[in-house]
């Protein structure tokens, strides 16, 4: 067991930052879950790629950030402040590239 607690800083850097991806990915991906209407734009991968990709990024960029920082700094709040920073760009970065499909297609018209 680590006196420092190191181990609990990874768990809970790592449960904060998959949570934050699920909270992000979860309202952008809800119109391909679903499929709009009769379910014509229905695509099931964003629950099989896109899902475990965006858990595993949430959960190791706040470790990496944390442990690079923790190995340059040694003052234990700037590495975990540094990875939560490096959250914040990912999240950011992630709504920024990400963008499953929104609306139906746009052969669509608004009608007659």
């Amino acid at each position: 067991m680590n006196p420092k607690g190191k181990n609990g800083t990874r768990y809970l850097l790592a449960g904060l930052g998959a949570s934050t991806g699920l909270v992000v990915w979860a309202p952008r991906a809800a119109f391909s879950i679903d499929g709009g209407f009769e379910g014509h734009a229905r695509d099931l991968s964003v629950l099989f790629v896109d899902l475990p990709l965006i858990l595993l990024g949430g959960a190791l960029v706040p470790l990496f950030a944390w442990a690079l920082a923790a190995r340059r700094v040694h003052r234990p709040w700037a590495a975990a402040l540094a990875a939560l920073a490096a959250l914040a760009l990912g999240v950011w970065g992630l709504t920024e590239w990400w963008t499953p499909r929104q609306d139906p297609d746009p052969g669509y018209g608004p009608g007659i």
